[in-house]
């Protein structure tokens, strides 16, 4: 089968969508497939020259809405060459496009990867109230039709397939299918990751730690982890309470300024380190050697550090709003919480608290519960499935 994927930038800084395309990607040429990606992106981008799967970089798209005039014509040239075409996400001009091109006579099937984008969250929390009526237009005027066009919507879960359909109206795609969603193994461990990692916290000197890793966003909750963290230095004066590690690009934006003074504030000295994006053996020594990952995210609908951790052996503490929060919870290895102060707070104490033995349990569970759901051959299978 010969796929392309449509999505606005493979730039790692844009979060989890363009790591899924390149995790199935690589699954998906591995079981006899053809893999293409067509992006907007500048073609010189150094991250575009690691893949080994053929990347179309048309340029840098312009404004929020990601127009390129060059994506339309690319598109109908070599629509003939593919049997499938995936979206990846919602609300920008490539699904526009796309949905244009629906009656061409040479259009293969197109499928949609919501990435949560229909999640209600987005429409219902306060911070976004303008943009949630500016989606309400948008929806009527454009989107709904982008989705009824499609083959089907795929999801990442159970959770978001059901969410999905509270949050517009008219909502009619014309299949919803749960394909799941995996990563591919991490690489084996050693001791050069720890090394690595150590280079960019070097004033963690071995210290245990509680990780975060992602983007420093208002929806993560990076401000709810730093308020637990210090509700927990205040009413714990063990020498040995774990250090706290935020790692993750968006350091320079208002809201990553803004956490770092807070941490600074009230947290004590020397315990909050903000090593900023990590890649490669870095992500790897950070992820195998924490002591717990920790997210507390307002809306996530997969979460892929969370499974990065659990295929590390590391068992996560996550909240209620990590749309795959139920299998890992049923799988022993998460403690899981309401997305508020509270509720990280209680997440980090009730570690805390845990016997040895039971920690050593859950951390035992991570991996079987990786394997178990969150596979990438697994999530390649559905997912080809579905559209074959």
């Amino acid at each position: 089968m010969k796929l392309l994927h449509v999505i606005g930038s493979m730039n790692p800084n844009t979060g989890g969508p363009c790591q899924g395309v390149r995790n199935l990607a690589m699954r998906t040429l591995e079981m006899g497939n053809t893999v293409d990606v067509v992006c907007l992106d500048d073609p010189r981008s150094e991250y575009l020259a690691k893949d080994n799967f053929q990347i179309h970089a048309l340029g840098k798209s312009r404004g929020p809405w990601g127009y390129h005039p060059a994506l339309r014509p690319w598109l109908k040239k070599n629509l003939a060459h593919f049997d499938a075409i995936i979206l990846n996400g919602l609300w920008q001009y490539q699904g526009y496009v796309l949905s244009k091109l629906a009656q061409h006579p040479k259009m293969p099937p197109y499928f949609i990867y919501a990435h949560g984008m229909l999640d209600p969250w987005f429409q219902n929390t306060p911070e976004r109230r303008l943009k949630s009526i500016r989606n309400r237009f948008y929806w009527m005027l454009v989107e709904q039709h982008v989705v009824c066009h499609a083959a089907a919507v795929l999801f990442t879960c159970a959770e978001e397939m059901r969410l999905a359909s509270e949050t517009f109206r008219p909502y009619r795609p014309k299949r919803q299918i749960n394909v799941g969603y995996g990563i591919t193994k991490p690489p084996e461990y050693n001791s050069r990751m720890a090394d690595v990692f150590a280079q960019k916290c070097p004033d963690l000197k071995g210290r245990p730690y509680f990780l975060f890793l992602g983007r420093i966003h208002p929806k993560k909750g990076v401000d709810l982890l730093i308020k637990a963290y210090s509700a927990l230095c205040r009413l714990n004066n063990n020498p040995q309470l774990p250090k706290l590690v935020i790692a993750g690009p968006g350091l320079e934006t208002d809201y990553g300024q803004a956490m770092q003074k807070l941490a600074v504030e009230i947290c004590p000295p020397q315990s909050v380190f903000w090593p900023g994006m990590l890649a490669g053996d870095a992500k790897w020594g950070a992820l195998y050697n924490c002591e717990v990952f920790v997210l507390p995210s307002h809306q996530e609908n997969f979460g892929i550090a969370v499974v990065e951790t659990l295929s590390c052996g590391r068992p996560v503490l996550i909240s209620d709003q990590v749309n795959i929060w139920r299998e890992i919870k049923d799988s022993g290895a998460a403690l899981v919480q309401a997305n508020s102060v509270a509720g990280t707070t209680r997440l980090l104490f009730d570690w805390m608290s845990l016997p040895a033995e039971a920690k050593l349990n859950m951390t035992a569970k991570a991996k079987p519960c990786f394997q178990d759901y969150f596979s990438n051959e697994s999530a390649c299978r559905k997912l080809l499935a579905a559209i074959g």
